[in-house]
């Protein structure tokens, strides 16, 4: 078992032992002493993990990306044509499931609550699979809005989900790069979608059109998913089956640091109304809305737009793939370099400078085939937009504690996601093909405005850290507190050395369901 000092315990005891009003299963798995975790046992949790929650992860988000995606391709094999699509028709089908997930995020901050995991994720992958795979009986402009309104409507949840499952299973360092595994995945199913749209098109069928085998695909595969999904799944570390009881209480232990929760399923209005109240909730949502207006654009109009840049349907299907390759490269590279450099915000920052170049060279070059070149690098610079939702991910779970807050903001998050992808694709009209000129324009302030955002919210954290230490020597402890979570390798203690076992002691709070606010102990991080 654990040990302190009785030096240590004596201090401990003097009034700074938190209540445990609000204790969810996690104590109730490591009991009340400190469990005996070191490093290899927290990098063998941490592989077994990967094993069973990340693979699911990357497997379902894989899914999710691949289904919204193919709406482009579609409408390169005939959709709008043979479907009777005039004006901005296709841009309200791609906007339609951004407005449905919007609509939804109330009740969906609910069940991410509520509802144990294992329950939802498979419910909400078959729900958007059906509402995939029925797109391709859809002959008109109402059939298509109803069946990629059901598909947002499932999708609305799987976000912020995924957020919440990284924070729940992985410490505060090892985050980001959990994150980019299945947020990365964004590049593979633009790979795959590239590909599958290429080869299923060129089927031969007097019945299907290209388009309607390509949606069938899709949805089928993500409808035959549910079943691995639902059997490999686990809700939370206490009722996981690939642990070890001593491994439960020890992946627990190895938590600890994070100060956030580990489960807890009570909703607790006043979490939702702390986070409507603080300034960095708007200033992620604003992220999340610039960000996303230009990931809407990409995902409807990408491959419009290199159609228009002089290629027939088929090549303009291939030339996506490199597009997509530097996706999953640059959000591998981006939350590689935020974990190691450990500051989130000039990263971020740093990968919007591409898309403002990309934006500005598709905007200043003319459509003809002596350019095409430049045209075609302006548009792969587009791709580093998607090293910035990770990053953000990474940080609104880090510096976000409470399950209720958590969830809420998660789900504000996404219901500002949403609405970036429902801006996006309306900035861009039929009419303005090839060049689409004015929605180039709007998206390069949006980016622009975006720059800005960010250090503003970087700021922020900064003053919140100061903030809080002021209130912890007001609660009689010291002003500086050891961030543990963000160390490489698992801090275990060492008996003998007093003030960091009752530093350490302190960290009790991390088990109960508090928010960052609520706890003093908490540390912000940029």
């Amino acid at each position: 078992m654990a040990f302190i000092d009785d030096k240590a315990e004596a201090i401990y005891e003097e009034g700074r032992q938190p209540s445990v009003e609000h204790a969810d299963r996690a104590l109730q798995v490591i009991g009340s002493e400190r469990v005996v975790l070191t490093d290899e046992d927290s990098k063998r949790i941490r592989r077994k993990t990967d094993k069973v929650i990340l693979a699911i992860l990357c497997w379902v988000y894989f899914l999710q990306i691949l289904d919204k995606s193919v709406l482009g391709y579609a409408a390169t094999f005939g959709l709008q044509t043979d479907t009777g699509l005039i004006g901005n028709e296709y841009s309200l089908i791609g906007s339609i499931a951004g407005m449905a997930q919007v609509a939804w995020q109330p009740f969906s901050s609910i069940l991410l609550v509520k509802v144990p995991h294992r329950i939802l994720m498979p419910t909400l992958c078959l729900g958007w699979g059906i509402a995939q795979t029925s797109l391709a009986a859809c002959h008109n402009f109402k059939s298509l809005m109803a069946a990629r309104f059901f598909l947002g409507l499932f999708e609305a949840g799987c976000l912020p989900l995924f957020g919440i499952i990284t924070s729940r299973w992985y410490r505060r360092a090892e985050q980001p790069l959990r994150i980019a595994a299945w947020y990365s995945t964004n590049g593979v199913a633009t790979i795959v979608a590239a590909a599958l749209s290429y080869g299923l098109a060129h089927i031969q069928s007097e019945v299907l059109r290209p388009w309607q085998i390509i949606f069938l695909f899709v949805g089928l595969g993500t409808i035959v998913s549910v079943p691995f999904i639902y059997w490999k799944l686990d809700s939370d570390i206490p009722s996981a089956r690939f642990l070890t009881e001593q491994e439960k209480a020890q992946a627990i232990e190895r938590l600890r640091a994070n100060q956030t929760d580990t489960g807890n399923r009570d909703f607790k209005i006043k979490h939702v109304v702390e986070a409507a109240l603080e300034p960095k909730t708007y200033l992620w949502i604003s992220m999340s809305m610039l960000l996303n207006v230009g990931a809407g654009v990409t995902n409807i109009f990408g491959p419009l737009i290199l159609n228009g840049l002089g290629y027939d349907k088929y090549t303009t299907s291939l030339l996506n793939m490199p597009f997509g390759a530097i996706q999953l490269l640059v959000i591998l590279v981006a939350s590689y370099l935020a974990q190691k450099a450990h500051v989130k915000g000039a990263i971020l920052a740093g990968f919007i400078v591409p898309v403002v170049a990309g934006l500005a060279i598709l905007y200043a070059l003319p459509r003809s085939h002596s350019v095409q070149g430049p045209l075609i690098v302006g548009y792969y610079l587009l791709a580093f937009l998607y090293g910035g939702n990770p990053l953000i991910v990474t940080w609104i779970v880090g510096n976000t504690a409470g399950a209720t807050k958590k969830s809420a903001i998660l789900s504000f998050y996404n219901a500002a996601s949403a609405a970036g992808g429902i801006t996006g694709p309306l900035l861009f009209n039929k009419k303005d093909a090839p060049s689409y000129h004015p929605g180039l324009r709007a998206c390069l302030g949006v980016f622009v405005t975006l720059v800005v955002v960010v250090l503003m919210q970087w700021a922020n954290l900064v003053f919140l850290n100061k903030a809080q230490e002021r209130k912890r020597v007001r609660n009689g402890k010291k002003a500086k507190m050891v961030d543990h979570s963000m160390q490489d390798r698992y801090h275990s203690l060492e008996k003998g050395n007093v003030e960091e076992q009752v530093q350490d002691l302190l960290v009790n709070n991390a088990l109960l369901d508090l928010t960052d606010r609520e706890n003093d102990e908490f540390v912000y991080i940029y």
